[in-house]
């Protein structure tokens, strides 16, 4: 399959590629974007909201962080090392292939998201999977890498997310007593 995608992404214009090659880290651009305007949308939420709305970073890079674990105990060769033409580079040897990491943040990114913005669903969940399908389009991920990647993260970011809340909820309660009580007032209403 993974042969199949990549001869079917080669012969695509060069502008598919170079839409693929920067689809990952755009779309990762934009669900950091969608993470400010979460906080900014929760900034007058109960503390238990806000704080679950900041806790979804945090949930992200613990996700990424996990992922390089599993990554260095697999320690999958990348599938563009078999001599087969692809659109990106082929990362170093050492970067390991399984799970993709690519996958692992678009699907916590996405899965965190969901967690404090239902609505976004709709968007960010098929966004995280076709950020997901590009690293295996560009030929570097075989289809299991992301596949997983993208479970992995999808389940992992809420988890930990909801895990976090209860530390992050006192120091949301203990940073707004310190504000202005002008500011504290305007953020009530």
């Amino acid at each position: 399959m993974y042969g199949d995608i990549v001869a079917f992404a080669m012969s695509m214009p060069e502008w598919v590629h170079a839409l693929a090659e920067i689809g990952t880290d755009a779309g990762l651009l934009l669900f950091a974007a969608l993470f400010a305007v979460a906080f900014w949308r929760a900034r007058a939420a109960p503390d238990r909201d806000l704080a679950l709305t900041l806790t979804g970073p945090f949930a992200v890079v613990a996700a990424y962080v996990l992922s390089e674990v599993v990554k260095l105990l697999i320690k999958e060769e990348r599938p563009c090392r078999g001599g087969i033409a692809t659109i990106a580079a082929c990362p170093p040897v050492g970067d390991w292939s399984f799970p993709s990491n690519h996958a692992v943040i678009a699907a916590a990114s996405a899965g965190a998201l969901t967690l404090v913005w239902r609505r976004l669903a709709w968007l960010v969940l098929p966004l995280a999977a076709l950020m997901a399908f590009s690293r295996v389009f560009v030929g570097v991920h075989y289809p299991h890498d992301v596949a997983i990647g993208y479970l992995f993260g999808v389940t992992m970011a809420p988890l930990l997310a909801l895990l976090m809340i209860g530390a992050f909820t006192p120091l949301v309660r203990r940073t707004r007593q310190w504000l202005p009580p002008a500011w504290r007032e305007s953020q009530a209403r």
